[in-house]
């Protein structure tokens, strides 16, 4: 059965999963080592004002990021590196230096203009936290911006090149800067040591690509030329730098409301959605980035029928794996972030507080996973505008939602009752903060839903497959889901479970056991998605060209 369905897929879509399950395991290593980054933020600093702090201080240097620093992105850069390579590598190559100079110029006297102002600036972000250390810590992470822009500069020499491995080795030096700043830098300069760790790993995030970014021989362009290149990289790239910077709003705004709430409420936010960002990384986003170059190719050569076929099937693989991933995070939510992040200074309280915020976030999984596919669909038709639309759609939901859902919470004492039962914390305080979470899902939800119809609208799409793929999944991963909380219970019920140990145990076996079921039921129905997955994981992945992920495409 496997054969045939291997024989049966196209040479282009094989290499679409072949290529998105490269990508899947390089996501993969790196958001491990971003566990062990929050492992342990959690364990030595808790839920505390400390870390509210920590995270409350990357608002205005990511904003930046994705504002600024991401407008000569990797997507912008190439087709202009593609055409000027033809003329020349050496010509690409200057332009490229150039290109970098003047970023270095641009970004560094923006850095410093917020640098002086960040004393006026961060009372307008962070109201709800007044904090010398707050602005010492803005300070000195306005250099993280600087090196990952840098960074995603010579990510497109190294996509040219196909240097994948070394690209995908940046991300892991990021997070290593910053358990360095955690272990060695902050018992010998607080918290100022946890920002100068984040600068660390940007600059060894840009650093591992500059010895072969110098060696390449390279000619100096005309001034007149580079200027219009340089120009022609922005045009492309501001609607999709635009949407970036709608979503970093998003995290901006929730976050200056949660520093209005409980102390911790702002670390208990980003644990959780840190946590969530590991199954978006795996899934939505190695789909939509091994889609792209296909996508662009088919829709440049006009083979639209093919170009429609092949969203067909990526967006179908993305609910296969999206859909059970929700589920099983939701019933193993309290499992997984209390051997992820409990330990130390990390409470009980913390830990259901964070799981529960988790599975208000983890709804959206599926949303955000497609909604990124949607995205480089449009970006591949030639079409930037649609989905800088939907992200500005997207800020408004979560952030109206978010506000209405607190006004709700805390107005109806029935209304906050049955949530915090509903979410298993009504015995511990500031549960508040997943009224956020919850915002923060709907806007991505809001955002699929008008995205979902004009993609299918614009691209012809049918939806009898999905539609098929959507119900058995969802009924399967059901009744996968119902097998593993039976175990949990039964597991719990045996007695407490309150060891690390303990709990990877009984989170491992009613996991496993629970996926089993989920993978003999959708083979019970005949699922094509298994069956292609197997095909493709059984297959022998040849080398084949795979897009390098941006610094924007996966969550630090």
């Amino acid at each position: 059965m496997v054969r045939s369905f291997l024989t049966a897929l196209g040479r282009e879509v094989r290499g679409m999963h072949e290529a998105a399950y490269v990508l899947a395991a390089f996501a993969l290593g790196s958001q491990l080592l971003a566990l062990v980054r929050d492992h342990l933020l959690a364990s030595s600093f808790g839920a505390s004002h400390t870390l509210d702090l920590y995270y409350a201080a990357f608002r205005i240097p990511d904003f930046l990021f994705a504002t600024i620093a991401s407008l000569l992105s990797l997507y912008a850069l190439l087709p202009v590196l593609s055409k000027l390579e033809r003329e020349s590598e050496a010509v690409m190559v200057g332009f490229l230096r150039q290109t970098l100079l003047l970023f270095f110029v641009g970004m560094g006297a923006i850095s410093l203009i917020v640098f002086i102002c960040a004393p006026l600036i961060i009372p307008l972000v962070i109201p709800g936290i007044a904090n010398p250390d707050l602005v010492l810590l803005v300070r000195i992470l306005l250099l993280q911006p600087i090196f990952l822009g840098a960074s995603n500069i010579l990510a497109a020499l190294t996509q040219l090149r196909h240097r994948f491995l070394l690209y995908a080795i940046s991300p892991l030096l990021y997070n290593i800067g910053i358990i360095f700043g955690i272990v060695a830098l902050y018992p010998r300069m607080g918290l100022a040591g946890l920002g100068w760790g984040v600068v660390l790993g940007a600059a060894l995030h840009m650093l591992l690509q500059v010895p072969f970014f110098a060696a390449e021989e390279s000619k100096r362009l005309p001034l007149r030329q580079t200027i219009h290149d340089f120009f022609a990289v922005l045009m492309l790239s501001v609607p999709r730098t635009l949407a970036l910077g709608a979503t970093q709003i998003t995290s901006l705004v929730l976050v200056g409301i949660a520093s209005y709430l409980a102390t911790g409420s702002i670390a208990v936010f980003t644990f959780a959605y840190n946590l969530q960002a590991v199954p978006l990384a795996i899934i939505g986003v190695s789909y939509s980035v091994a889609a792209f170059p296909t996508l662009a190719r088919l829709h440049a050569q006009g083979e639209f029928e093919k170009f429609s076929r092949y969203i067909d099937t990526a967006l179908r693989h993305i609910f296969f794996w999206a859909i059970p991933a929700t589920i099983f995070i939701i019933v193993l939510r309290a499992q997984l972030v209390r051997v992820i992040l409990g330990a130390g200074l990390f409470d009980w309280a913390a830990t259901r507080l964070t799981a529960a915020a988790l599975a208000l976030f983890i709804l959206s999984l599926a949303a955000q996973s497609v909604t990124l596919l949607i995205a480089r669909g449009y970006y591949a038709a030639g079409s930037t505008k649609k989905p800088l639309y939907w992200g500005v759609v997207d800020v408004v939901v979560s952030v109206v939602s978010a506000l209405l859902l607190l006004r709700i919470f805390y107005a109806s004492p029935f209304i906050e009752h049955f949530i915090e039962s509903m979410l298993r914390v009504s015995d511990i305080a500031g549960t508040a903060v997943v009224m956020l979470a919850l915002g923060y899902a709907l806007g991505s939800i809001a955002e699929f839903c008008i995205g979902y119809w004009f993609f299918v609208r614009d691209f012809k799409l049918e939806r009898v497959q999905l539609s098929r793929l959507v119900f058995q999944s969802f009924a399967a991963s059901v009744i996968g889901g119902a097998v593993t909380y039976a175990i949990l219970a039964l597991t719990g019920a045996a007695g407490e479970v309150n060891t690390t140990l303990g709990l990877v145990l009984q989170g491992t076996t009613a996991g496993v056991a629970g996926l089993l079921v989920t993978a003999l039921t959708l083979a019970l129905l005949k699922n094509q998605e298994l069956y292609e997955a197997l095909a493709t994981i059984n297959h022998k992945f040849k080398r084949s060209s795979v897009t390098a992920l941006e610094a924007t495409d996966v969550s630090s």
